[in-house]
């Protein structure tokens, strides 16, 4: 099986396509198989951003929402596995849609965090979807919640005297609690959502 090039009608193996590929013909033109149509999972899309994200990528599991990461990930690698794990990349790349014909790439327009934030929010409806807090954002796994008991030896003690309810990751086994950093979060997503409605919280 064959990809023919529209310009020139030179043909190529279909297997220099896969996942999407693009190649340069001969003749100067950019050769495509058909775009590929993949499901992206349930009603809240999960997302990979690529490694320009990083911060955006800390945020949004901030707001609860699934979004893997690897700061020096390929683009081959970044599409195999979004495919793979049903996943739409997130990106800066303006390259990356023209390379890899699939499905489920969004392009981030903005530098400025807020504005990546608010921009993904609206572009998929995330707003109703957002739970604060309930995700670890250095390894993006759910939180749980921890007996003080369990975690006392791992925060300061200031923190051990004056909070009860604390939250792990199972994954890192890093701890989360509420304090002034979390205050200043939440007014950065307040600004973020501009209206649209208060986050939930833990």
């Amino acid at each position: 099986m064959a990809v023919a090039c529209a310009r020139c009608g030179r043909e190529y193996d279909v297997t220099l396509f896969e996942f999407g590929r693009t190649v340069w013909c001969t003749c100067g033109a950019r050769v495509a198989a058909e775009t590929r149509v993949r499901s992206l999972g349930g009603e809240a899309p999960r997302f990979f951003a690529d490694a320009m994200l990083g911060r955006l990528a800390r945020w949004l599991r901030t707001l609860g929402f699934d979004c893997a990461y690897e700061n020096e990930i390929e683009d081959e690698e970044l599409v195999r596995r979004a495919i793979d794990e049903q996943r739409v990349i997130l990106s800066r790349d303006r390259a990356l849609p023209q390379d890899w014909r699939v499905a489920g790439i969004h392009l981030v327009r903005s530098e400025d965090l807020r504005e990546q934030l608010r921009e993904v929010l609206r572009a998929f409806g995330l707003a109703p979807a957002l739970r604060l807090f309930s995700r670890c954002n250095a390894c993006n796994h759910a939180l749980r919640a921890a007996p003080k008991q369990e975690v006392a030896e791992r925060v300061p003690l200031y923190v051990r005297s004056t909070r009860d309810r604390f939250f792990e990751c199972p994954g890192c086994r890093r701890v989360y609690w509420e304090g002034t950093h979390t205050q200043r979060m939440r007014r950065v997503v307040e600004d973020v959502l501009a209206g649209d409605g208060a986050p939930e919280g833990r």
